[in-house]
Order: C-alpha cells, then sequence, then structure tokens
C-alpha cells in the first residue's frame, strides 16, 4: 500500500514541465523541497496528441534521485512495456484504462513484477470503470485535464467524480489512494484533498512558481490542509 502524510497531500511533481537541460538540478530541488514522487509522463503520440520521454529517462532519473518514480504511461497497449519500465526503474506504474483490452491482466502484470499498480480515467471516462478493479489498484489516477500537454486548467467536474470514487473505496475497505494530475495549484489543493484525493500531480505550478521550486512543494502541501 502507499502510505499516506497526515501533514497533508502526498506530492509528485511532474517533470514534463521542467528543464530537461538541467532535470539533475530539479530532482535535487525536489528531494530538498520534500517531494514525495517524481511524477514521470510517458506519452506515444497515438494515445495522446504528443509524445515525451521514454525508457532511457525514466532509467537516468532512477540512477540520479533517491525518491520513487510514479510512472505515468500514456501509451497503446501498455502492457507491450511493463517489463521494461520496471526494469527502467518504476516504483509505480499507472495505465490507462481506455489505453488496453485487458487492464486487469494489466494490472496483475504489474503487481506480479513487485511495484506499486495504479489505473487511470481520463475525464470523459465512468468512475465505475474503477470500481471493479479497485482490489487490484493500489492507486487511481484522475486526470482533471485531457491528457497529453501541461498547464492546462482544472476540470471542475472532477469533483464529483472523486467524491464518489471516494465513497467506493471507503465503503469497500480498500486501501488505494487517489491522485489527481491536471490543473493543480495553490487556488484549488484544498477543495481536491476535501473531495478526496491524496497525492497531487503537479507541474506547471511547481516548476513556474516565483518562489521556487523548493519553496512552492511546501507551499502546495500546506495549501492542500486549507493553509
Amino acid at each position: 500500500m502507499i502510505e499516506r502524510r497526515s501533514d497533508g497531500a502526498l506530492i509528485s511533481p511532474s517533470v514534463l514541465n521542467s528543464d530537461l537541460t538541467r532535470l539533475a538540478d530539479s530532482l535535487a530541488m525536489l528531494e530538498q523541497g520534500g517531494a514525495d514522487f517524481v511524477h514521470l509522463d510517458v506519452m506515444d503520440g497515438m494515445f495522446v496528441p504528443n509524445i515525451s520521454i521514454g525508457i532511457p529517462v525514466v532509467e537516468s532519473v532512477n540512477a540520479t534521485t533517491t525518491l520513487p518514480l510514479d510512472v505515468h504511461l500514456m501509451i497503446d497497449a501498455p502492457e507491450r512495456y511493463i517489463d521494461a519500465f520496471v526494469d527502467a526503474g518504476a516504483d509505480i506504474l499507472t495505465v490507462h484504462v481506455e489505453a488496453t483490452r485487458h487492464p486487469h491482466r494489466a494490472l496483475q502484470m504489474i503487481a506480479e513484477r513487485g511495484i506499486k499498480t495504479g489505473l487511470a480515467l481520463n475525464p470523459g471516462t465512468p468512475v465505475s470503470h474503477a470500481i471493479e478493479l479497485l482490489p487490484l489498484c493500489d492507486l487511481v489516477l484522475i486526470m482533471s485535464v485531457n491528457p497529453g500537454f501541461g498547464g492546462q486548467t482544472f476540470i471542475p467536474e472532477t469533483l464529483a467524480r472523486l467524491r464518489r470514487l471516494r465513497e467506493a473505496i471507503d465503503e469497500g475497505g480498500f486501501k488505494t489512494v487517489i491522485e489527481v494530475d491536471g490543473g493543480v495549484s495553490n487556488a484549488n489543493a484544498a477543495e481536491i484533498v476535501a473531495g478526496g484525493a491524496d497525492v497531487l500531480v503537479a507541474g506547471t505550478a511547481l516548476f513556474r512558481s516565483d518562489e521556487g521550486l523548493t519553496a512552492a512543494i511546501g507551499s502546495l502541501r500546506a495549501a492542500s490542509l486549507g493553509s
């Protein structure tokens, strides 16, 4: 299981919005700032309309930081690459329910490799698609923007989706944590956590913060408590 924090949300900064020419420096600042994970968005230009990082970058990040790697596969038929990303250093591997014909099998494959399992839902996908799979999920990622690009605006209807998912998790007695990705900022962190989120993914809000990356992590966690 993924341990929750008592002092606010878990923070998983997305390096999609970082300066990749200075990635090692950014990773050091994430550690210094108390980030809980490094969020790595893998895009194939097919499942989403963008191409980002792949296995070599995940390997490099794994060799550079002590933080757990929260790897989000936005790729078609992700089961083809589960072993490769686990070997590259993923600690949490999240696949999209929309990207595979066999999400149950994909989650089993991840679990069999001994790392944490994640299932992601796009904004237009009913939360019910995750409920039957909760026994296999360490994490469910609710996309609060349409995936593919950073810097988008949070979709308000996400809050109702969060509440429905949180209710299903609590009623079933599952230990699954909820992660939210897209448009997360200090301005909406508290209501996202109040809706049921445990983990906040943020890119633009952290890497382009006027107060600097290290301080921005603490500010986002404080904001998640409404402080």
